[in-house]
C-alpha cells in the first residue's frame, strides 16, 4: 500500500498482522475535478454506474407510474413467494458462521493486530452499538407487530385469542401473547445482527488487519486476488450500492408514513401522499446541513439526540404503561423465542406464509440490503476487538435492546388488546383494520399525555430519519469513492438527496409495497455476496496471528 491510505483514516496495524500487499493505490480509478465546493473524487466506473441506473430508475418509476405500481407489486409477491426459502436458508447459514466463529480458535483473532486495544471503553463501544441497533424500523414495528403476531399472521400455526365473530378466549391469551412476541423477536435478534456481524467483521479485518481499502470489494481478495480492482469488484461494489440505497429508501418511506400518520393523530394534518413527500423533502433538507456540518458535527450530535428520545420514550410507555406486565412480557417472549427459534428458522413444510412470506422474507432482505450500512459503522468503531468478543456483543447487545423495545412496546399494546377490546385503538388498527403507520399513536393514544408523548414520538421518528439519510450518504459515498472516507463533501450531498428522491419515487410509483419489492430484489442478489463473504472471512482469518 502507498501513503494515499493515509485518506482512508485507517491506523497501521499494532502487533502481528497478515497485511495483504497489493500494487493497487487507493483512489487510482478515481475521476477528480471540479472547483470550489463542487468538487469531486468518484470511483470509475462504479459511481457512474449506480448514479446513471438510479436516476434512469427513477424517471421511469415517475413516468410511468401506474405500470411501475403493477410491476412493483408483481415483484413483490414473486420474491416473496419464490424466494422465501432461500433467505430463509441463508439467514441460518449466517448465524451458523457466527457461532463457529465463537466457539473455534478463529474468535483469539485481534481486529487491528495481535496487540491492538480497543479505540473505546466498553461502555461507550455498548451504547454504539445500541445506536446502530436502534432505528425508525423500531419505532414503526415495536407496536404493530407483536400484535399482529399474536393474532393475524399466524406463525407455525399459532391460534389467536379471538374468534371469528372477535370473541376473546382468555385460556389462549397468554400462550398467544408469548409466542406473537416471540415471533416478532425472531425477525430483530440473532438472525439480523448475525448479517451485519458478517459484513462489519470483513469489513474490519479487511481494512484494520490487511490494510486495504473500506469497501465491500477488498472483502474479496482472498477470492478473487487483484481481480476485485477490476469488474469483478465494481460488480460487488454498484451491487452494494443498490442494496444499500433501497434498503435507506425503504427505512425513509416508513419513517414518512409513520410521520404523517402521527400529524394527523396529534395534528389533524391529512394523511397523504402530498405530506408525506414534503416530509421526506424537509428532512433531506435537514440532512443537507448535516452532511455539510460533517461528522462530528453533524451525524454524531443527531445520534446522541436519538438516543436520548429514545431512552425518554421507552422510559414513559414504561412507566406509564403496565410495568410489571412489560418485565413479565420481556421473559415470556425472551424464552419462547429461545425454543420457537428452530421452528420459525426452518425453510421447508410449513404452512404459515402469511408469516414466512409476507414479513420474515421481508425483513432479511431488508437486513441483508441494510448490512453495508450498519456494518461500516460498526466496523469503525469496533479495531481492538478479538473476533470471539467482537461478535458476541455485535450479537447480544442490539438483540436484546431490540427485545426490550418490543415487551415495552409490543406489551402495552397486546395489554390494551387484551384488556378492553371493544375500545382498543390498537385493535382497530392492527386485528380489525390494517392501518400500520397509525399502529404506535393508538397504543400512545392509552396512556397519559398522549398529545406530548406522540409529538416526542414524530420527533424521534424523523430524527432516526435523518440520522440514517446522513450516515447512508457517508457509506455510499466511500463506497462509490473507491474507498476513500474523506472524500469532497459535494458527493454526500449528491447521495443524499439522491435517497430522498427515490424514496419519494417508490412512494408515488407504488407506496409501501414498491418499497418492500425493491429491497427484496435487490436482496437477493446481496445475499449471494454475503455468502461468499463468509468463505472470504474464514481465508482471511485463517492466516492471522492470533491472541492468548
Amino acid at each position: 500500500m502507498t501513503d494515499e491510505s493515509a485518506n482512508l483514516d485507517i491506523p497501521a496495524p499494532d502487533g502481528e498482522v497478515n497485511v495483504i500487499n497489493t500494487d493497487y493505490d487507493v483512489g487510482q480509478d478515481n475521476v477528480q475535478g471540479g472547483i470550489g465546493p463542487l468538487k469531486f473524487d468518484v470511483h470509475n466506473p462504479v459511481f457512474g454506474v449506480s448514479a446513471l441506473t438510479i436516476i434512469g430508475f427513477v424517471l421511469l418509476t415517475l413516468i410511468f407510474q401506474d405500470q411501475a405500481s403493477a410491476a412493483f407489486n408483481w415483484l413483490f409477491n414473486f420474491v416473496t413467494t419464490t424466494f422465501d426459502w432461500f433467505f430463509l436458508l441463508a439467514g441460518n447459514i449466517f448465524v451458523l458462521f457466527c457461532l463457529i466463529l465463537i466457539f473455534t480458535p478463529l474468535g483469539r483473532v485481534r481486529l487491528g493486530g495481535a496487540d491492538a486495544v480497543p479505540d473505546f471503553t466498553y461502555l461507550s463501544w455498548f451504547a454504539m452499538l445500541f445506536a446502530a441497533g436502534m432505528g425508525i424500523g423500531l419505532m414503526f414495528f415495536g407496536v404493530l407487530e407483536p400484535v399482529y403476531h399474536m393474532q393475524v399472521s399466524n406463525p407455525l400455526g399459532l391460534q389467536g385469542p379471538f374468534g371469528e365473530n372477535g370473541e376473546l378466549n382468555e385460556a389462549l391469551i397468554r400462550e398467544a401473547r408469548d409466542h406473537g412476541l416471540a415471533a416478532t423477536i425472531y425477525h430483530w435478534a440473532l438472525h439480523p445482527w448475525s448479517i451485519y456481524a458478517v459484513v462489519a467483521l470483513a469489513l474490519a479485518l479487511f481494512t484494520y488487519n490487511k490494510q486495504l481499502p473500506l469497501s465491500i470489494r477488498s472483502c474479496f481478495y482472498p477470492l478473487l486476488g487483484d481481480r476485485v480492482w477490476g469488474w469483478p469488484g465494481h460488480a460487488i461494489d454498484i451491487i452494494a450500492v443498490f442494496a444499500t440505497l433501497f434498503g435507506l429508501a425503504t427505512s425513509l418511506g416508513l419513517g414518512a408514513q409513520q410521520a404523517s400518520a402521527g400529524l394527523e393523530y396529534v395534528y389533524g394534518i391529512p394523511q397523504t401522499i402530498n405530506t408525506q413527500v414534503i416530509i421526506i423533502m424537509g428532512v433531506t433538507l435537514i440532512a443537507l446541513i448535516s452532511v455539510i456540518r460533517g461528522v462530528d458535527g453533524g451525524v454524531r450530535v443527531l445520534s446522541n439526540i436519538n438516543m436520548f428520545f429514545a431512552f425518554l420514550l421507552v422510559l414513559f410507555v414504561f412507566v406509564a404503561g403496565p410495568s410489571l406486565v412489560i418485565l413479565r412480557d420481556f421473559w415470556g417472549g425472551l424464552s419462547t423465542y429461545v425454543t420457537d427459534i428452530v421452528p420459525l428458522s426452518n425453510p421447508f413444510g410449513r404452512t404459515d406464509d402469511s408469516y414466512r412470506e409476507g414479513w420474515t422474507s421481508f425483513y432479511w432482505a431488508w437486513w441483508i440490503s441494510w448490512s453495508p450500512f450498519v456494518g461500516m459503522f460498526i466496523a469503525r468503531v469496533s479495531r481492538g476487538r478479538s473476533v470471539r468478543e467482537f461478535i458476541t456483543c455485535v450479537i447480544l447487545i442490539p438483540s436484546l435492546v431490540s427485545v426490550f423495545w418490543m415487551a415495552v412496546f409490543g406489551g402495552t399494546a397486546i395489554e390494551q388488546v387484551v384488556s378492553h377490546p371493544d375500545t382498543s385503538g390498537v385493535k382497530d388498527n392492527v386485528i380489525d383494520g390494517y392501518n400500520d403507520a397509525i399502529a404506535l399513536f393508538s397504543m400512545l393514544g392509552e396512556l397519559p399525555f398522549t398529545s406530548i408523548a406522540s409529538t416526542l414520538a414524530i420527533i424521534l421518528v424523523l430524527v432516526f430519519f435523518i440520522t440514517s439519510s446522513d450516515s447512508g450518504s457517508l457509506v455510499i459515498d466511500t463506497i462509490t469513492a473507491g474507498g476513500k472516507t474523506e472524500a469532497p463533501t459535494a458527493q454526500r450531498i449528491f447521495w443524499c438527496l439522491t435517497e430522498g428522491i427515490v424514496a419519494i419515487a417508490l412512494l408515488i410509483g407504488g407506496g409501501l409495497t414498491a418499497l418492500q419489492a425493491m429491497v427484496n430484489a435487490t436482496g437477493i442478489f446481496f445475499t449471494f455476496v454475503l455468502l461468499f463473504l463468509c468463505y472470504a472471512i474464514y481465508k482471511g482469518l485463517r492466516s492471522e496471528p492470533r491472541s492468548s
